[in-house]
């Protein structure tokens, strides 16, 4: 496959891969800062668990519907148009979230920033998959995945520090500062990409949403990621709400765990997709995974833990839960037809944010809180996510990935 030619140098691949971060690095905080901002939430808006596992969810859901109506459009037009035009709407969805004077107004603008962002991180990936070659892949998908490490590291905590020295909503007046920031940057680096569009006018606009889904592999893949999600969003929404309400950390702490946490996954989350292009990405997957599992049982089992034990527990989470990621997406997007890459990472996306919804809103019901304010039930929630990722694990071997060289390791076997 040619790649453009501005993305062959490493100057413009690193330029490219930065830019792409900066993109990922304001969504992803977008969706993560609810989290932390949990208990603020619930207490000044007066909401109970569930109605704050519905504000997360109501992010991916409507994430899933926009990354539906993508699939049938996105291959259609030039990527880095594309991309502005959303990081644009994303901008406004945002700032609309800072602006919300009730819970209905704020669902509302939050269902509104999914819309776009759902869509950003599939053309993200898709950009990478279109640019990067496979023996690069892990690697690039591993610096772009430092937006979560860089959100968590910086972006939370000072998040929370604006939240408490203004109010809860400084946190999105500052996502949209960024957000104007990363436009100007992404208008001087992104290549146009028009490779992928074809000479032959298709047929209807469903054509290649039909293609992707005529694909028995492309569904493999999209049910790998929905695994890889599920387990890992069923316990994520309500960290926070635990360790304030049950271990007995305070608010003031919390920026801890994303601050440690985001450090550590900054490292570790480059060796990872270098591991994974020198190892085999489906070997090292599952490893990482298998990992996983101990960190997923610590921080739902745990009752009593100082603030340090905590953060042992919570760290081991962020680099192994996000460190699956890592190899799981180049075995994701490489399982793309390439002319088909924008369609089915679109397609993916609104799998990813229904599993997403679907987790924080089914574990917004399993867990409840007692008149103490305890959270009871949490330990269900990591049973839950243990099972999906031993299934993803099992999975995993199924999926062919096409960019694949036949004489690598990460060609999956028949």
């Amino acid at each position: 496959m040619a790649h453009p030619k501005n993305a062959q140098s490493a100057y413009s691949e690193r330029a490219l891969l930065l830019t792409l971060a900066g993109i990922q690095f304001s969504h992803i905080l977008d969706f993560m800062i609810m989290m932390p901002l949990g208990p603020m939430l619930m207490r000044e808006l007066g909401i109970t668990t569930h109605e704050f596992g519905l504000l997360v969810a109501s992010y991916s859901f409507s994430a899933a519907v926009s990354g539906l109506l993508a699939a049938t459009f996105v291959d259609r037009f030039e990527r880095k148009r594309l991309i502005l035009v959303v990081f644009l709407l994303f901008g406004l969805a945002t700032l609309a979230c800072g602006l919300a004077p009730s819970y209905a107004t704020l669902i509302i603008a939050r269902g509104l920033a999914g819309a776009f962002g759902g869509v950003l991180g599939a053309l993200v990936q898709t950009i990478i998959g279109d640019t990067i070659p496979f023996a690069r892949r892990a690697k690039a998908s591993g610096t772009v995945s430092a937006a979560f490490s860089f959100s968590t590291v910086a972006g939370v905590p000072l998040s929370l520090w604006l939240a408490s020295h203004f109010q809860w909503r400084a946190p999105f007046i500052f996502i949209v500062v960024l957000v104007a920031i990363f436009m100007v940057v992404a208008v001087r680096v992104l290549p146009e990409l028009r490779h992928h569009l074809s000479q032959e006018k298709q047929a209807h606009p469903f054509s290649a949403l039909f293609a992707v889904m005529r694909d028995a592999n492309h569904w493999r893949a999209m049910m790998l990621s929905a695994l890889i999600i599920f387990s890992g969003f069923t316990v994520i929404p309500y960290i926070t709400v635990y360790a304030v309400n049950n271990i007995a950390i305070s608010q003031h702490d919390i920026a801890y765990i994303y601050l440690v946490g985001g450090a550590a996954t900054l490292v570790t989350a480059r060796l990872i997709g270098h591991w994974a292009d020198v190892a085999g990405k489906v070997r090292v997957y599952r490893i990482v995974a298998l990992a996983a599992m101990v960190p997923l049982l610590a921080v739902t089992q745990i009752e009593t833990a100082s603030l340090g034990w905590w953060l042992v527990c919570t760290t081991l989470f962020f680099v192994l839960i996000s460190g699956r990621f890592i190899p799981a997406m180049a075995i994701i997007t490489s399982a793309a037809q390439p002319k088909l890459r924008g369609t089915f990472m679109s397609l993916n996306g609104t799998v990813q944010s229904l599993a997403m919804g679907l987790a924080a809103t089914l574990s917004g019901f399993i867990i409840t809180q007692d008149a103490s304010g305890n959270i009871i039930g949490y330990e269900n929630v990591g049973y839950v996510a243990i099972v999906a990722n031993i299934i993803a694990i099992w999975f995993v071997s199924r999926i062919v990935m096409h960019d694949a060289h036949p004489n690598l390791p990460d060609v999956t076997p028949k």
